[in-house]
């Protein structure tokens, strides 16, 4: 598998068969998992087509399995890039962590997509305020 990214917070490693393979470390990385893993099911029960689908989540190791949202973007205008996050904003979840990093392209549909929810926040739709989140350093 080839790797895509290896840091202190996460490695992450996608397969021939496309899936993308993340395990996370370092500090607070149970927590980070736990918080993507809980924000990609909320996003995938409302219907949002442009993250990626959980396929295994394993909290022993902390790895997490998606499909795969397409290929890194290295240039987005930012008027693009607000609005793509202002999108996701309509199914209840703020990135947190809005940069062009997380932003991939999927030339099947010609869709930007957003991927790293770790630091994403599920938002109350009804107060306008957000829902409990660990803080994460």
């Amino acid at each position: 598998m080839p790797e895509v990214k290896d840091s202190d917070r996460a490695l992450v490693r996608i397969t021939y068969d496309g899936s993308v393979h993340k395990t996370f470390r370092g500090s607070h990385a149970s927590d980070r998992f736990a918080n993507e893993v809980r924000v990609l099911r909320h996003l995938e029960s409302k219907g949002c087509d442009f993250v990626p689908r959980i396929i295994e989540a394993d909290p022993k190791t902390l790895t997490l399995v998606t499909t795969s949202c397409g290929t890194r973007v290295e240039r987005i205008s930012p008027d693009r890039l607000k609005k793509i996050f202002r999108q996701l904003e309509a199914f209840g979840v703020r990135h947190d962590d809005p940069f062009t990093r997380n932003v991939t392209y999927r030339v099947s549909d010609g869709r930007f997509c957003l991927i790293d929810f770790e630091l994403a926040t599920l938002i109350n739709q009804e107060s306008g305020k957000s829902s409990e989140k660990k803080e994460v350093s």
